[in-house]
């Protein structure tokens, strides 16, 4: 107990440093994190008191990491708000519709082609789901892309999909974590997780004049206190209905989202975000073992190409019924490619389930490889439009 302090002096060490690292290199930390964290753990060296292992204080980091989910979703939930999801209309129903869709799709047909169990084959498609939204926000705002006419379509998609999620892992928490065994409690379980969601929205829109009055006070301690009071309560009480914590987390944010002190909220909880947020995918990579991860390799390859084909498939259909160019549909598609968080939110709840241990393998190989070239992809968008023109150019020319 007493290198615990130690201990989580090192690993925060070793997360700024990859940090830093990332910012250099001007890409996304999340691979970066996910990475320094499968480089050490029980398989580390131990040099006298630099215990690389974390042995006394990983469970410790686990509850921090279990943090960084709760601040992520909340802070999603105070950027999207009810009110702002109900106003997007089109670009939602349409766009958000068509990437579900083809995405799970290509989870189901990775599970036939796997022979994976029911289970795990929705745990799959949770996971090829799932879109990045803390990576794809951040590479609209590197790439100055925040104002570009597609801009609208693919965070309506974003919003669509996080919502799709949202109810998947309740659906999944019933089906894997809750014990039920018959068809029948799944279903109960299930529909009482969402009757709670839409009941706690519902009421949460018509109570929030009572918060905001509630929040009106000008100290800041007290102010925070109120805030993390309202996000453990709400998670923990979701938890105990078998709604995933951090879908509560997620619920609470979407109602603060309609609050008068809304920008003050945000202000206060992006610390948090970005320090926890920071241990969680740390703490994922510090539970994976690097030699396990060669089983997963035919397996995410298949699902990184269905996932492009599917995000390509999507961004085009959004845009055609948008009428946007063919460009700007180019980077729809290949902007929602990354995936992150949610998608490790899906393979902890694999873990938790007791399910087979190649779904966490194939859940580190695919965010990492996505995390990565989804950017990239974004990135060389016009590039790569403008080649594939060419080369359509010269074949007419050819046929012609």
């Amino acid at each position: 107990m007493e290198t615990l302090i130690f201990e989580v002096g090192l690993a925060l060490a070793l997360i700024t440093l990859t940090g830093l690292l990332s910012a250099k290199l001007r890409f996304s930390v999340i691979p970066f994190y996910i990475l320094i964290g499968m480089a050490v753990g029980p398989h580390a060296p131990h040099f006298w008191i630099i215990d690389l292992r974390f042995i006394e204080s990983s469970s410790f980091i686990e509850f921090m990491g279990r943090l960084g989910i709760l601040f992520l979703l909340f802070y999603l939930g105070l950027e999207f708000s009810v009110a702002r999801l109900l106003k997007s209309g089109k670009a939602i129903i349409v766009g958000g519709s068509f990437y579900v869709a083809l995405n799970f799709l290509s989870g189901l047909l990775l599970g036939s082609i796997a022979d994976l169990p029911i289970k795990e084959t929705l745990v799959v498609c949770g996971i090829m789901t799932s879109s990045s939204t803390a990576i794809v926000a951040k590479v609209l705002v590197d790439l100055k892309r925040t104002a570009n006419p597609e801009t609208e379509i693919i965070m309506g998609m974003i919003m669509f999909d996080d919502l799709f999620i949202a109810v998947h892992i309740s659906i999944l928490t019933g089906l894997i974590l809750s014990g039920a065994t018959s068809f029948w409690s799944v279903v109960l379980i299930s529909m009482t997780a969402l009757a709670f969601i839409v009941l706690f929205l519902y009421i949460g829109r018509k109570i929030i004049k009572y918060i905001d009055w509630a929040l009106n006070i000008k100290s800041s301690e007290l102010f925070l206190l109120m805030i993390m009071t309202l996000l453990f309560l709400v998670a923990g009480f979701s938890e105990t209905l078998h709604v995933a914590e951090a879908i509560g987390a997620l619920m609470i944010g979407l109602v603060l989202g309609e609050s008068r002190h809304v920008k003050r909220i945000e202000q206060h909880v992006l610390p948090f975000r970005d320090f926890f947020g920071a241990l969680f995918f740390f703490s994922f990579g510090l539970t994976i073992e690097p030699a396990s991860l060669g089983g997963a390799v035919g397996m995410t390859l298949i699902a990184v190409v269905l996932t492009i084909i599917g995000n390509l498939g999507a961004g085009i259909l959004a845009g055609r019924i948008s009428g946007i160019s063919p460009k700007a549909s180019l980077n729809v598609g290949f902007t929602l490619v990354s995936r992150g968080e949610f998608s490790i939110i899906m393979a902890n709840i694999g873990k938790a389930g007791g399910l087979m241990v190649s779904i966490q393998s194939f859940a580190v190989l695919y965010v990492l490889i996505l995390a990565v070239l989804g950017p990239l992809l974004t990135k060389e968008s016009k590039w790569i439009y403008q080649s594939f023109e060419r080369l359509r150019k010269k074949e007419k020319r050819a046929r012609g």
